[in-house]
């Protein structure tokens, strides 16, 4: 799908560090080229839900003897996807009240945590070891919902600001362009300008 054009327009008027902010880094990227409708963070973390689901789907079928495993796993599966679905909400309900920027999701503990959980999971199910369930399901459910938290719920609101012809990073110093300060400091120096050009591209 194409990025919604009504906003990507506005993206040049905007400064290199603004533009960073509002695309994120690769996997907020993508979530940028859909219609903003359909990336509403309750939805990206719904999505999570069922990913986490499918990646459940194995360990239900083989670890459980009886013919009840398909609708346990159906039925756990749609409580997972509500559950993220309503976390994302909530996550965009806080963000739209604070007006938080962006964060930096911690990658090195949120990434391997769902991997984590499913092999606890897996070894729970085959009665290898007894572990707390909670454990289990809090390393599985608190990615996905912790990065819409973190990272796409503000950057959603921004987006949507955006949409609306509105600056979302109007009246804030810390975001302006670095080259625009420079000329503003030169002047229209020119001599000066140079020197600054070849300071960056060094």
């Amino acid at each position: 799908m194409e990025t919604s054009p009504r906003w990507q327009g506005r993206l040049d008027v905007l400064g290199s560090k603004e533009r960073e902010t509002l695309l994120g880094t690769s996997l907020s990227r993508r979530f940028t080229r859909l219609p903003l409708w359909l990336s509403h963070p309750a939805n990206i973390s719904a999505f999570y839900g069922l990913l986490t689901s499918l990646a459940l789907l194995l360990p239900y079928r083989f670890a459980q003897a009886s013919d009840s495993w398909l609708t346990n796993w159906i039925f756990h599966s749609a409580l997972i996807m509500i559950a993220c679905l309503l976390l994302g909400m909530m996550s965009l309900i806080i963000v739209s009240i604070s007006k938080r920027f962006p964060a930096t999701p911690p990658r090195y503990i949120l990434y391997p945590m769902p991997f984590v959980g499913l092999g606890l999971l897996t070894i729970s199910m085959t009665d290898m070891m007894n572990l707390p369930s909670s454990i289990i399901w809090l390393l599985l459910l608190l990615p996905g919902p912790m990065y819409v938290h973190l990272s796409w719920a503000p950057r959603w609101r921004l987006l949507c600001l955006l949409e609306d012809d509105k600056n979302p990073f109007e009246g804030m110093e810390d975001f302006k362009d670095p080259a625009n300060d420079a000329e503003n400091i030169a002047d229209g120096d020119e001599e000066l300008l140079s020197v600054v050009d070849a300071l960056e591209e060094e």
